[in-house]
C-alpha cells in the first residue's frame, strides 16, 4: 500500500483491524506512555490517541508493534525494497545479470527525493502546542521518541549528501527554554555528528530539521542500516512507493509529507544537560551535556498525528523495529565479515552488551587439537563492526558437526559452556569504548570486552541442580540454579569496587576449600537471586547490562600466564554498581488510573 501520509496508513490499519481508537481524554504525562506499554506486551494494535489532554492534535503509537503488522503495512514495496538491498549489497550480480535487474534499478531510480513547491499545508505552531509525551516518572521532559532528524553536509550541501537519523528529542524540562530551545542527543561519530564537526571546523551554526510522521517508510528510514552509498531519503521513497517529497524555507529543509517540522541550528560548542531518560537498557540514562538546537519555526499540518513509542527494558516497539530490519536487510554482518555465519544481538541484553556469535574454524595452528584460532580473528573483526563495536560480551564458537542458531539462546550458550577451557578461552579488551547508554563502565563510553571462544570436544557436563559446594556460603547465598551450569548467588549491596573484590576473594576461597567445580563453570552475583533465575530473560538482561568485564569478572583459581588471565569457574558480578542509572520502574498511581481504559464499554475493553 502506497501511503502519502500517515493519516492514510492509519485508515488503512483501522479498516483491517490493526488499530484501534482511543475515545477518552489521557494524559501525556506517563498515562500514554503506560497504556502503550500494556498494549505492546500484550501483542495488541497500534493506538490512536484522539484527545490528548493539553493539545489539539492527536497522537498514534505500537505501529510496528508486530512484525506482521509492518509487513502489513509495506505490502505493496517489501519485495522491491529488498531486491534493491540485495544488490547493494551484491553489485556484482547485477552486472552478470542487467536485464534481470532493470526492474530494480528502474525502481530505485524512481524512488528519488523530489523537490516540489513549499508545504502550503502547513500552519505554524510552537512546541508547547504538541503532545508533550513524558515517558517514564524520572525523565527529564518530554521527548520525540520517533524523530526524523534531517541534516546536510556543510561541505557539500544537498538533499543527496544528506543523513538523516533517529536521534532521541528533549522538547522541555532541564535548562532549556520552552518553544526556543530542544535537547538533541547524539554521537559524534554518527552522521548529524560529521555534519556538525564539519560546521564547528567552518565556525558555523548547523541547520537541521526534525520531521515527525509522514509515511511509515520515512520513520523506518532514519534507523535503517543501509549500504554505503544509499540515502534514506531514496530508501524511503522506495518503501513508501512515492518520492520523498521536500521542500526549503528560509534554508532549512521540509520534509512536506510530515505531520510536523521542527527547524533550528545547533552551534559550535553549545550544549545543555539532556535527559535523565528510561532507555533500551532497561535503566535511566542520566542528564549529560548534549547538543542544544535553537528553534526557529514549528510547523504542523491542520490535522496532524505525533507518532511516539515507548523505550524501555526490552522486549519494546524497538525490538520489533530491529526484527523488521533484520528480515529486510538479511545477514548483512554475515556478507561483510569473511567467516562469518550469523551474529545475534540478544535484544533480552538490550541488544548492545551481548553478541551471541557462529564463525567458522577452517584452521588451527596445533594439528591434534581443535581450540579457536581463527574464531579469534572473527571476534576481533566483530568487535571492530559498526554498532557491534559497542558490545561488552562476545560469546562465539563454530559447528562441528552439529547445527546451532544463536537465536535459540540457552542451547547456544550451553554449548559454548561444555566446550570452553576457561583456562585457555577468554580473552579481554580492557580501557574501551561501550554504549553511552550502559552505565556499567568506568565512565561515559568508558569499559571492556571480553571473547568467550569455545571449539572442539565437549569438556564437562554441566550441574542441572546447585551444587553442594555452592550451598551454605557464607560470603553469599541463597543460590538457585539459572540454566545448565549457571548457578546464581545473591548477595548485599556494595559501596567500592575494594569491598567487592575483599567479599567476592573470601568467597572464592570457600569455593576452592570445598573441592573443584568442574560442572559449574559460571556463578553469577546477584542483588537478587529469585528474580535473575525466575527466567532466561532476567537472567541476560541482569547479568549483561550491569557487569563491565574488567572489573566484574573474577575466578575460582585464576592465574595469568604469559599475559593471558584464566579459571577454573568465572564469576560475574552483577550487582547494581554504586554508579550505576536506577531501573526504569513505572508508577503505581499511574497504573490504576489506567485501567479505566481497558474496563467495560472502554476503548481499550479485551485488549488485554
Amino acid at each position: 500500500m502506497s501511503y502519502r501520509n500517515l493519516e492514510e496508513c492509519i485508515v488503512d490499519l483501522e479498516r483491517h483491524g490493526h488499530l484501534v481508537r482511543i475515545r477518552e481524554e489521557v494524559d501525556p504525562y506517563l498515562e500514554m506512555a503506560a497504556i502503550h506499554l500494556k498494549v505492546y506486551a500484550a501483542n495488541g494494535p497500534a493506538l490512536l490517541f484522539e484527545n490528548v489532554k493539553g493539545s489539539k492534535f492527536r497522537a498514534v503509537s505500537n505501529l510496528f508493534g508486530t512484525i506482521e503488522r509492518s509487513k502489513f503495512i509495506f505490502r505493496d514495496t517489501w519485495e522491491a525494497a529488498e531486491r534493491i538491498i540485495g544488490l547493494r549489497n551484491d553489485p556484482m550480480k547485477a552486472l552478470k545479470n542487467p536485464f534481470a535487474h532493470a526492474g530494480s534499478a528502474f525502481a530505485a531510480w524512481k524512488a528519488l527525493p523530489q523537490q516540489t513547491p513549499g508545504g502550503k499545508a502547513f500552519q505554524e505552531i510552537a512546541i508547547s502546542d504538541m503532545p508533550l509525551i513524558h515517558s517514564w516518572p524520572m525523565d527529564g521532559g518530554a521527548f520525540v521518541t520517533l524523530p526524523q532528524v534531517y541534516s546536510e553536509d556543510p561541505e557539500k550541501p544537498g538533499i543527496m549528501n544528506s543523513n538523516l537519523g533517529m536521534y532521541r528529542v528533549q522538547l522541555n524540562g532541564n535548562e532549556y527554554e520552552l518553544n526556543k530551545e530542544i535537547g538533541l542527543h547524539y554521537q559524534i561519530h554518527r552522521g548529524i555528528g560529521v555534519h556538525q564537526e564539519k560546521a564547528n571546523r567552518q565556525g558555523k551554526p548547523l541547520k537541521v530539521s526534525v520531521f515527525l510522521g509522514g509515511p511509515p517508510s520515512h520513520t523506518l528510514s532514519a534507523v535503517m542500516p543501509l549500504p554505503e552509498g544509499m540515502s534514506e531519503l531514496t530508501f524511503a521513497g522506495l518503501l513508501a512507493g512515492r518520492r520523498f517529497q521536500y521542500s526549503y524555507e528560509n534554508g532549512y529543509c521540509i520534509s512536506n509529507d510530515a505531520d510536523f517540522v521542527i527547524t533550528g541550528e545547533i552551534h559550535p560548542g553549545d550544549t545543555k544537560p539532556e535527559g535523565p531518560f528510561g532507555d533500551h537498557l532497561g535503566y535511566y540514562s542520566l542528564v549529560h551535556p548534549f547538543p542544544v538546537m535553537k528553534v526557529a519555526k514549528v510547523y504542523a499540518k491542520p490535522n496532524a498525528i505525533f507518532p511516539f513509542t515507548v523505550v524501555g527494558r526490552p522486549p519494546q516497539e524497538d525490538t520489533s523495529f530491529g526484527a523488521l530490519i533484520h528480515e529486510l536487510t538479511g545477514d548483512a554482518v554475515a556478507k561483510e565479515i569473511p567467516g562469518v555465519k550469523e551474529v545475534h544481538a540478544v535484544d533480552a541484553a538490550g541488544v548492545h552488551p551481548l553478541l551471541f556469535a557462529i564463525g567458522s574454524e577452517r584452521y588451527t595452528p596445533y594439528q591434534q587439537v581443535k581450540q579457536p584460532a581463527e574464531l579469534l580473528t572473527i571476534a576481533n573483526r566483530i568487535l571492530g563492526t559498526g554498532q557491534l563495536s559497542l558490545a561488552k560480551y562476545l560469546f562465539i564458537t563454530a559447528e562441528d558437526g552439529k547445527p546451532l542458531d544463536t537465536h535459540r539462546e540457552t542451547e547456544f550458550l550451553t554449548y559454548i559452556l561444555e566446550r570452553i577451557d576457561l583456562r585457555r578461552d577468554i580473552h579481554f579488551q580492557t580501557n574501551t569504548t561501550i554504549d553511552t547508554l550502559d552505565y556499567s563502565g568506568t565512565g561515559l563510553n568508558c569499559g571492556s570486552k571480553v571473547i568467550f571462544a569455545a571449539y572442539g570436544e565437549k569438556k564437562r557436563d554441566l550441574c542441572t541442580e546447585v551444587p553442594h559446594s555452592l550451598k551454605e556460603l557464607r560470603e553469599f547465598g541463597q543460590p538457585r540454579l539459572i540454566m545448565p551450569g549457571v548457578v546464581a548467588m545473591q548477595g548485599a549491596s556494595f559501596t567500592s569496587y575494594a569491598e567487592a573484590e575483599r567479599e567476592i576473594e573470601a568467597c572464592i576461597e570457600a569455593i576452592r576449600s570445598r573441592g573443584e567445580l568442574a560442572s559449574c563453570p559460571m556463578i553469577i552475583l546477584t542483588d537478587d537471586s529469585e528474580f535473575i533465575s525466575h527466567s532466561l530473560s532476567n537472567f541476560l538482561w541482569v547479568t549483561f547490562t550491569r557487569s563491565n568485564p574488567s572489573h566484574d569478572i573474577y575466578g575460582v583459581n585464576s592465574r595469568y600466564e604469559f599475559k593471558h588471565w584464566g579459571c577454573d569457574n568465572v564469576i560475574i558480578d552483577a550487582r547494581i554498581k554504586p554508579h550505576h542509572a536506577p531501573p526504569l520502574l513505572p508508577d503505581p498511581t499511574v497504573e490504576r488510573n489506567i485501567e479505566r481504559l481497558f474496563a467495560k464499554g472502554a476503548s481499550l475493553e479485551g485488549i488485554l
